[in-house]
């Protein structure tokens, strides 16, 4: 398990806000010990020993930490809430958070955040504020505790709390990962399935869905399927199939055996039949934008009592693939107005004259995901079928189908959808990139395809172990990207070869006096620290190259240190007009220490008709939309980015030659690089993001806070400050005004005055 939220059973009070959390978000496992000396965390390396800590880093490593200025009163409120012993005190706290409550779902924002858990585990852990709460005179906050108690994860907790405690057994982990394990799981009996639409490449959602299949099939010594759910030929093509299998293969996913959903069309017509038959579906012709408004307003169809007889002959008309065929479908007969509108009478049968990729043109007639998956399901032996919880609402819907074949049931096991901040998973918005020629094609860097993300650099070790970090959180949140870069860059740290690389535009020229007389070449390690990545070529000449950069931060008589060479005098410096630097002379002085140089450099010796250096191309890149999370009526061409590649021509260190595509190196000083090939006579590398901020922050979206931002609006407002030589350092806190409301809650100083 990648993180342990190790507790003591005896502790008082509970951390029931900081177990809660992690429950909720699946971030880290909770293990119940008796023998642990107090509250632990350990996630990723990091440590915390309190709750408040602790809700701290699971907050921010789950997202749930909330944008409001309000969030540290909260966070400070449970704090004091834990220990609050007076009456009147708990009454004050009580009335200020119902009337909080009383317009609102949660404390900040529109989904639960970690000031929800912080202050639910507080009024959870004190018996006075909790009996003060139960007595139902603060009616909003009651209805705000009951439903984060009733959610699934925190049941599971106070259920697996309370046997720790009655049989004192150390380690039972629950709520993270996938100790929870499955529902009726049986060890050698378990199937389970990973059912991709063979129409696009997989993306890095797919790719959690695929590895949780896998993991739980080989927890439970069980196998898993990969079935393919081509019932749609308007959009299903064989190449989205072959390139799937080599995207799986790719991330270590191997099922026990191949599927498709056509190799039970058969059957699953014989099953539609049945279901006309038994009166429990019908065929309907109604368009279907009718048919849609009379769904959402609870209206029947004016074909839903249609005989048996009448159902069954345009059935037969839709599978001849006819004109008037095409007029009808065939909807289960479900329900008309029920509250969930997956329920109300949904399509299981559509009429498509267009030849399968598979089938020809055997059929017309195809079954809906809806009716199709269900009962391939559990024809194929499936025991558990994983699903995100965007399909929560269809599940009444799925079990309506089994019982309705009068098949074997299949358990569903709900985990959360992968959603990434700035990023699109939707095939159809990845297709309108690709057909509108914004991107090079599926596997562009910038795409959240598995393809796009190895070819920028992700190793399958990061994307496993970050897919298996999640758990089976139902958290819906927008992740950052840079924890997976994080794992990302701590994989491939140990193993990448260090190599050089200065920027050709205005490259100064450095004679360097007491150098080699004529070119020497020396080996050297590729990477100081791993003997077994390999070793190097450098050339020493008494002519080498720098960066303008690096020349222009240059003082008169400054010693620098020319990396794995040794220390240099700036001896004279030459500047043009506009004040950029010509030219430089040093003197060698390998005498000197390099502890007391401020300016550590990379250069490369001259290029000569011997010596050539290679022209490489570095290429950033930018997030494809400029908004962080996408509004349910955002129009998501009105966000897309203008610019979002980004080159820069640098000579390189001519060992750049060796390199294979794919391979993945570090240009010293400038970052991590995944070599793409050579395109007329440049070698182009992709930068790879390190997970640090600046690596994975939106160029456009920072570029606009700066120009047009309040900050920058205010900029000339602010007062001259005090005369001094040190450089400009913005507020940590910007330039905020933070927002005060009517309450009864005590006041809490700001953190900012």
């Amino acid at each position: 398990m990648a993180a342990i939220l190790t507790v003591p059973t005896k502790i008082a009070p509970f951390p029931y806000g900081a177990t809660a959390l992690a429950a909720y978000t699946g971030i880290a496992a909770v293990a119940f010990d008796e023998a642990a000396p107090g509250l632990s965390l350990d996630l990723n390396g990091q440590s915390a020993s309190t709750e408040d800590e602790i809700i701290q880093v699971l907050a921010k490593a789950a997202d749930l930490a909330g944008d409001s200025a309000k969030t540290p009163a909260f966070l400070t409120l449970a704090s004091k809430l834990r220990t609050l012993a007076a009456f009147p005190e708990i009454v004050s706290a009580l009335d200020s958070l119902d009337d909080h409550l009383a317009y609102r779902t949660y404390l900040v924002g529109h989904d639960v955040t970690a000031a929800d858990w912080a202050v639910y585990g507080a009024l959870k852990g004190n018996l006075k504020v909790l009996g003060l709460l139960k007595n139902n005179t603060h009616v909003h906050l009651l209805r705000w505790f009951s439903h984060l108690e009733s959610l699934n994860t925190t049941q599971t907790l106070l259920s697996d709390y309370a046997a720790a405690k009655a049989s004192k057994a150390r380690n039972t982990k629950t709520a993270a990962g996938f100790a929870l394990g499955l529902q009726g799981a049986v060890e050698g009996q378990v199937v389970t399935r990973f059912p991709p639409e063979p129409s696009g490449y997989l993306h890095i959602g797919h790719a959690k869905a695929a590895l949780l299949n896998q993991y739980f099939a080989r927890m439970y010594k069980g196998k898993m399927l990969i079935r393919f759910d081509d019932t749609n030929p308007s959009k299903e093509r064989t190449e989205f199939e072959e390139t799937i299998m080599e995207d799986l293969q790719l991330m270590g996913v191997h099922g026990d055996g191949v599927t498709h959903t056509s190799d039970y069309f058969d059957k699953l017509y014989e099953l539609a039949v049945q279901l006309i038959k038994s009166g429990k579906a019908y065929a309907d012709d109604t368009e279907k934008e009718q048919m849609q408004k009379e769904r959402f307003d609870g209206i029947a169809s004016k074909h839903r009592e249609d005989s048996v007889e009448d159902n069954l002959k345009h059935f037969e008309e839709m599978k001849t693939g006819s004109t008037e065929g095409l007029r009808w479908c065939i909807r289960a007969k479900i329900s008309v107005d029920n509250p969930n509108k997956a329920l109300r009478d949904p399509v299981i049968y559509r009429c498509n004259p267009l030849p399968h990729h598979r089938t020809g043109d055997q059929w017309k007639i195809y079954p809906t995901y809806d009716f199709a998956c269900p009962a391939v399901d559990s024809l194929e032996g499936v025991t558990h079928a994983l699903r995100t919880n965007e399909y929560r609402d269809r599940n009444p819907q799925y079990q309506w189908m089994i019982d309705a074949l009068g098949l074997r049931k299949v358990h569903i096991w709900d985990f959360s959808r992968l959603n990434f901040v700035y990023t699109l998973l939707s095939k159809r918005k990845l297709h309108w990139f690709v057909d509108n020629k914004h991107v090079s094609g599926w596997d562009d860097p910038r795409f959240p395809t598995v393809r796009g993300i190895r070819r920028r650099g992700m190793t399958v070790e990061a994307l496993t172990q970050f897919m298996l970090l999640q758990g089976p959180s139902q958290a819906a949140v927008s992740l950052e990207w840079d924890s997976i870069w994080t794992i990302n860059k701590k994989i491939i740290d140990p193993i990448a070869p260090r190599h050089w690389a200065i920027v050709k535009d205005k490259s100064v020229p450095v004679t360097i006096n007491g150098g080699p007389a004529a070119p020497e070449i020396k080996t050297l390690p590729k990477h100081k620290k791993n003997p077994e990545v390999g070793e190097k070529k450098t050339v020493y000449t008494s002519h080498i190259l720098v960066e303008q950069a690096d020349a222009a931060s240059f003082e008169d008589q400054e010693e620098i240190t020319l990396m794995d060479w040794g220390n240099a005098i700036v001896r004279s410096k030459e500047v043009d007009a506009s004040g950029t630097v010509t030219s430089i002379t040093m003197d060698l002085n390998l005498e000197g220490d390099f502890r007391k140089t401020k300016k550590k450099i990379t250069w490369l010796s001259a290029p000569t008709a011997e010596h050539p250096l290679p022209t490489a191309s570095l290429v950033d890149f930018d997030y494809l939309i400029t908004k962080k999370k996408l509004e349910e009526n955002d129009e998501f061409a009105d966000f897309v980015t203008p610019e979002t590649e980004f080159k820069e021509v640098v000579y390189a260190d001519a060992n750049i030659i060796e390199l294979k595509k794919g391979d993945i190196i570090q240009f010293e000083r400038k970052g991590y690089y995944i070599y793409d090939g050579e395109k007329g006579g440049v070698y182009e590398f992709f930068l790879i993001p390190d997970g640090r901020a600046a690596s994975i922050a939106s160029k456009a979206a920072t570029a606009a806070a700066a120009s047009t931002g309040p900050a920058a609006a205010k900029k000339e407002e602010k007062p001259a400050g005090p005369t001094t030589r040190m450089y400009h350092v913005d507020a940590v806190a910007g330039d905020i005004v933070i927002p005060k409301s009517e309450t009864k809650m005590y006041e809490v100083k700001s953190l900012y005055d």
